[in-house]
């Protein structure tokens, strides 16, 4: 076979077909906390539908129960812990450094 030929072959490499997220059984409800809180980041923002691999019908089906588990308050709107933290360490440090006038 021509090395000219042989370049437009396409390697026969076997790949591993990734299981779905979200199974046949599942129902995508806004009680099922342990399926909502895998399409949540850590800073409580839903993820993208690239990023989760869902179909268009299951991205809008999470939404809506990520949305009502907000609304129900059983999901924060954000998960600000962190920030929290830094913001009351920054409180310390202003409060502690006050001036006093000499006479």
């Amino acid at each position: 076979m021509d090395k000219s030929k042989r370049l437009f072959l396409k390697s026969k490499r076997s790949f591993r077909r990734r299981l779905p997220p979200i199974q046949s059984g599942d129902r995508i409800d806004y009680k099922n906390m342990s399926l909502i809180s895998r399409f949540i980041s850590e800073q409580g923002k839903i993820l993208s539908r690239r990023v989760n691999r869902l179909t268009l019908k299951q991205q809008r089906l999470i939404t809506i129960a990520i949305k009502q588990a907000r609304i129900l308050s059983s999901l924060p709107f954000l998960n600000n812990e962190k920030q929290f933290e830094k913001s009351e360490s920054t409180a310390r440090t202003t409060t502690t450094g006050f001036k006093t006038k000499k006479k």
